[in-house]
């Protein structure tokens, strides 16, 4: 086996080197939600992190989590239903995912948001803006389902802040202070205010005098680092143990069920036992190209990834070596990505999409897409139409001095705050490509310069008029929450017109694998017989996905990954 995991291993009569009721592998926040929830239920309660650093993908996330009926938007007098989650949900999953395990997600994610803001120092604002990312399918909402963790001081965590994976630094300004989701929208796309609030973020940062000579990151943890930074806290608060450096290696049954596991900690091999249950929450396979070359769409890349290295699906092949069940081992949570000449990771294009004045190609020249999608359906839409033009795999991102000086674009802040001349030499002709004409640009990035020059002459036509007749950039609520509110009359739509013109490479990126164990709606991992494995609970990434192929919200990772978590934690405690 490619990965190097041995699979299930017999209980014999060989001592146990630990014993806990539950073992979690896996530090992210599907992980330490379930430690927590499994204490606080009476439970003895282990964590593995396989790395150095705890926190895994959702350290690196935004944090957020996406879930129907929450307490927050009821407050607020906001408008939504078990119905109309419901039937949302179906129409994005399409038919992909067992109705009993929707229905346990809608009802207990807004249970586990609510125990943890009573119980943990984690808290949520809903993001009344925020829209579901299908505005057309039924049930959909404008707002509020969409719930950003509130900011954590990094102080509280002592010396364990050390150790917690560092955030993307597309999420923060100028690689070093960080924002909120809200605030970085009103950044973005220049609401009213927009330079104050950039202003007084970095005073923040800068005045903060006595934390600058401990750390160069920023003390205001957001977005993921607040939510890992407050769940680790609560953990600290009730002396679960984390052990970082202990990579699992098998899981170990007896005639009945998953009894432990074998774990290497530190180069030596250890044998815990799991007297109720083990739940695995390590993350997806981006990081195993044997893997995606088995089961992902061609061609596929590990190095596309924006995920931490560590995840290169240990917990899944242990899971397979039982007699698990796998599904939708053929999907990711795709994210289009772009390559940083000098830098070990990937950067995800969010946001920059929705901007006007930029066009999104093909090697003809040609769309293929709405630019301004959900990330996912980005990538989605590159491999249906390499089937269809053998001409995608990579696409360009081309947009013009304008929207160079305006607006940030993967590594690139915008050029009023860092011109090209201040960016390094290397990155000229590997991370950005640049030509004074559309004809000079589209021969540098050996694109269709014809093509080009046509979708580009189209595009100016949609930016006059504000619609846009081939694939409707800027026509839904999605679309418009990252446009610019100062661009008329579509604030996703301008004019490419004012040389040079510039291009970045985009490739079939992710933020996460989608396929795993196929669990029910209790998170128990599933037999090929469709029967549960005793002993065996499974969330996050390492599970198959609850929303199927689709991506029905920001935080749709997240929510279902600490909500199974909780569930877990609760069917292995008897109640």
């Amino acid at each position: 086996m490619s990965s190097g995991i041995r699979l299930g291993a017999p209980a014999s009569d060989a001592h146990w080197d630990h014993e806990f009721d539950v073992v979690v592998v896996g530090s992210g926040a599907g992980g330490l939600t379930a430690a927590i929830a499994a204490h606080d239920l009476g439970q003895s309660v282990v964590v593995l992190e396989k790395s150095d650093q705890y926190g895994g993908t959702s350290a690196i996330s935004g944090g957020g989590v996406w879930v129907p009926c929450n307490h927050l938007l009821t407050a607020a007098g906001a408008n939504d239903s078990h119905d109309d989650a419901l039937a949302y949900l179906k129409a994005a999953t399409q038919g992909m995912v067992a109705e009993a395990r929707i229905l346990a997600y809608l009802e207990h994610a807004p249970r586990m948001v609510r125990y943890l803001e009573e119980k943990t120092c984690l808290r949520y604002r809903a993001m009344p803006n925020y829209s579901d990312y299908y505005p057309s399918l039924p049930g959909s909402k404008p707002g509020y389902r969409t719930m950003d963790p509130l900011s954590f001081n990094a102080a509280l965590l002592g010396g364990e802040f050390a150790h917690m994976r560092p955030p993307q630094p597309g999420t923060l300004i100028a690689g070093r202070v960080t924002m909120t989701a809200g605030e970085a929208h009103v950044i973005l796309c220049k609401e009213r205010g927009w330079i104050t609030l950039f202003m007084r973020r970095m005073a923040r940062y800068w005045l903060d005098i006595p934390w600058r000579f401990r750390s160069k990151r920023d003390r205001r943890l957001t977005l993921g680092s607040s939510m890992v930074g407050s769940l680790r806290r609560s953990m600290m608060d009730r002396n679960i143990p984390l052990w970082l450096n202990t990579a699992l290696e098998s899981l170990v049954t007896d005639a009945r069920r998953v009894v432990g596991i074998t774990a290497t900690q530190s180069g030596k091999t250890i044998r815990i036992a799991a007297k109720r249950g083990i739940i695995l929450a390590a993350g997806g396979f981006e990081h195993n190209q044997a893997m995606r070359d088995e089961y992902l769409p061609k061609p596929t890349r590990a190095e596309w990834t924006v995920t931490p290295p560590s995840n290169t699906g240990d917990a899944i092949r242990a899971g397979q070596g039982v007699g698990a069940q796998v599904a939708l081992m053929d999907h990711a949570w795709w994210a289009p990505t772009v390559f940083i000449m000098g830098r070990e990771k990937r950067r995800a294009l969010f946001v920059e999409r929705n901007l006007p004045g930029c066009v999104m190609v093909n090697r003809l020249g040609r769309r293929f897409v709405d630019e301004a999608a959900p990330y996912s359906e980005i990538v989605y839409a590159m491999y249906a139409d390499n089937e269809k033009s053998k001409a995608n795999m990579p696409a360009w991102l081309v947009f013009d001095a304008e929207f160079r000086r305006k607006y940030p674009c993967g590594p690139l802040l915008p050029g009023m705050v860092r011109p090209d001349k201040s960016l390094p030499a290397s990155w000229a002709g590997t991370v950005y490509f640049k030509g004074d004409t559309l004809d000079a640009l589209a021969a540098r990035i050996e694109v269709d310069a014809k093509g080009l020059r046509e979708t580009v002459a189209r595009m100016n036509e949609y930016a006059a008029s504000g619609d846009d007749k081939e694939f409707g950039k800027g026509s839904n609520t999605f679309d418009r929450y990252y446009g610019d509110v100062n661009v008329k009359p579509n604030p996703c739509l301008a004019p490419i017109a004012k040389p040079p013109f510039y291009a970045m490479r985009i490739d079939a990126g992710d933020i996460g694998t989608k396929g795993g164990l196929l669990t029910d709606e209790y998170a128990r991992v599933l037999r090929e017989d469709g029967q549960p494995i005793p002993g065996l609970y499974a969330t996050g990434n390492t599970s198959a996905a609850v929303m199927g192929p689709s991506y029905p919200g920001a935080g749709s990772t997240l929510g279902p990954a600490m909500t199974f978590g909780y569930i877990a934690a609760h069917h292995l405690a008897g109640v």
